[in-house]
């Protein structure tokens, strides 16, 4: 009995029993076939790129993230400035002070995937730390301490007057609540999906992990609300409304050539949320998931069914683009882009 219990809580039984842990690979294998499908339709491996014009590479990848902020409109979004490598702790710090940035601010990659890089720093020697790790260009952003953080998921086809939104999650961030008689070690280690992320954890928390925690205490163990860093997503597909499409197609028409992607944002409650009284801290193009799939409780043939409609939904934008005169991406373009990508993120 004691081995089986042993095998249940390992990390490789944890990934094996919820979907959403498995490789990538595995879940995008049947997709990458009707992609290969889209593309002969199209005749183009990058029709993605014509999905969102007026974003590098439509979003898929590579994409500079500082590049994507600009184009929203700035009561929308937090303070942002980026820092060029080679660079210094010294001028890191200038910037700030010249931006008027307060700690704890985050810094991100501007070519950021899946979190990478991402970090909350709360004073100088922090910054120093981060610049020993980091090596291209980043953000330097406000941290936006907001109570509520979802993922919003907005489609418009070219042919049509406005969008909706597709898909929404909440985020809740990886905390443990305390009982009293548990060191903060164990309640890390008795939570799967605190558990996944132990290596990165027993770092940040290593002179409290053997704190006894009060009862009814809550630690947040993470400040970045991102699926890789033990984040839960939360299908919130009973909030979208007629008024948050309007909101969020609002704010989307004033972004230049963006038809399909994600924001990512905080704000302090729902009303403000169907208001649009929000800080969108990231924008996501057609690389991004709607990532309600992602809630525990999807099923995965039912998730995999939202990701060919979201394929689909590329395709039919991008060709509606191109039908108004907007080009694929060649070939030749393509690829220099790719490697590009490749050398600068490795």
């Amino acid at each position: 009995m004691k081995s089986l219990r042993k095998i249940t809580q390992s990390n490789f039984f944890i990934r094996l029993s919820s979907w959403e842990y498995w490789p990538f690979g595995i879940i995008q294998f049947p997709l990458m076939l009707y992609f290969a499908w889209l593309a002969l339709r199209a005749r183009s491996l990058f029709f993605f790129s014509a999905s969102n014009p007026g974003i590098q590479m439509g979003g898929m990848f590579g994409e500079s993230k500082f590049e994507v902020l600009e184009k929203i409109p700035p009561e929308v979004k937090p303070k942002t400035a980026l820092v060029k490598l080679p660079t210094s702790t010294d001028n890191v710090v200038a910037i700030l002070r010249e931006h008027e940035f307060a700690f704890p601010v985050i810094f991100k990659p501007d070519l950021g995937e899946r979190g990478h890089m991402v970090e909350r720093i709360n004073d100088e020697r922090e910054v120093d730390q981060y610049l020993k790790k980091i090596n291209i260009d980043f953000l330097i952003q406000d941290f936006v301490d907001l109570p509520l953080e979802f993922g919003i998921f907005y489609r418009r086809y070219p042919s049509q007057k406005n969008g909706e939104v597709i898909s929404i999650i909440q985020k809740e961030l990886l905390a443990v609540t305390g009982d009293g008689r548990s060191t903060l070690r164990d309640l890390i280690l008795q939570k799967p999906r605190a558990k996944l992320q132990w290596h990165k954890l027993k770092v940040s928390f290593q002179k409290q992990l053997d704190t006894v925690v009060p009862s009814g205490k809550r630690i947040q163990l993470v400040d970045v609300g991102n699926h890789a860093r033990g984040t839960k997503f939360t299908d919130g597909s009973r909030l979208i409304t007629e008024r948050l499409s309007t909101t969020f197609d609002f704010i989307s028409k004033r972004i230049d050539g963006f038809y399909f992607g994600r924001f990512d944002l905080r704000c302090s409650s729902l009303e403000d949320l169907y208001a649009g009284r929000v800080r969108i801290v990231e924008l996501n193009g057609c690389g991004a998931e709607p990532a309600h799939i992602y809630d525990p409780d999807f099923g995965l043939v039912r998730a995999m069914g939202v990701l060919f409609r979201y394929w689909r939904d590329i395709f039919v934008i991008a060709r509606e683009n191109r039908r108004r005169g907007i080009p694929y991406l060649s070939m030749r373009e393509g690829i220099q882009f790719y490697k590009k990508f490749k050398l600068a993120t490795r």
